[in-house]
C-alpha cells in the first residue's frame, strides 16, 4: 500500500500539520521506530523467555513514545503519552539487573553473545533516539518525560547486554586504554 502523500519530502504529524521528512520531530520518532525494530531482532534471537517478555513490554512503550513524539502537545487528538511511571518502570528493570552484575571499573567493549551484542546495538540506537528527542525539544514543545525515558532505557539496555553475556557464560571484555 502507498499513498504518494510523501513523494515531495513531506509527511503529516499525528494530526494534520505537514512537515518535512527531515524535521527534528520526524527524526526523533523515526529513530524510535528504528530502535523498536532492533529490539524485535534481539527478541527474535533470544532464548530467554523473561528477556523476550521484557522487550515486548518495552516495544509497546516505544509505540507510545513514537506516537507521543509525533503528536504536538497542544493537539486535540487524545494519544497515549509517556509518563513518569513508565520511566520509573525502566528504573525498576535496570535496578533488578544491576543487583545481579559486578560493579564496573572500566568501559565494556560491545559484543559477547549475539544477543548481548545486539542489545549493545540497541543501546546505541537508543542514545541516538535520546539525542533526537533533545534536538526536537529545542525547537518544539514536546513531552518533557521523553528525554528521561530514553535516558533510562539506554541504561536498561546496557545492563541487559551485560546480564545476557554473564548469564550465557561470556566474560565481559573491558577496554584497555593505550599508554599515553
Amino acid at each position: 500500500m502507498y499513498t504518494r502523500t510523501g513523494d515531495r519530502g513531506e509527511t503529516s504529524l499525528f494530526g494534520s500539520r505537514r512537515v518535512r521528512k527531515d524535521d527534528p520531530r520526524v527524526e526523533a520518532y523515526g529513530t524510535v521506530d528504528e530502535l523498536n525494530s532492533v529490539l524485535g531482532v534481539v527478541a527474535a534471537g533470544s532464548r530467554d523467555p523473561s528477556l523476550r517478555r521484557t522487550l515486548k513490554e518495552i516495544q509497546d512503550l516505544l509505540f507510545v513514545a513514537g506516537g507521543d513524539a509525533a503528536t504536538e502537545l497542544d493537539s486535540s487528538r487524545a494519544v497515549p503519552r509517556i509518563t513518569h511511571s513508565d520511566t520509573v518502570r525502566l528504573e525498576e528493570l535496570t535496578d533488578g539487573l544491576a543487583k545481579k552484575l559486578p560493579r564496573l571499573a572500566s568501559f565494556v567493549l560491545p559484543g559477547g553473545t549475539p544477543t548481548g551484542a545486539m542489545l549493545h546495538l540497541a543501546r546505541s540506537v537508543c542514545r541516538r533516539a535520546e539525542r533526537r528527542m533533545v534536538a526536537a525539544s529545542a525547537v518544539e514543545k514536546m513531552n518533557p518525560e521523553l528525554v528521561p525515558f530514553f535516558n533510562r532505557l539506554s541504561s536498561f539496555l546496557f545492563n541487559a547486554s551485560r546480564w545476557e553475556n554473564r548469564r550465557s557464560g561470556k566474560k565481559e571484555e573491558t577496554w584497555k586504554p593505550r599508554p599515553g
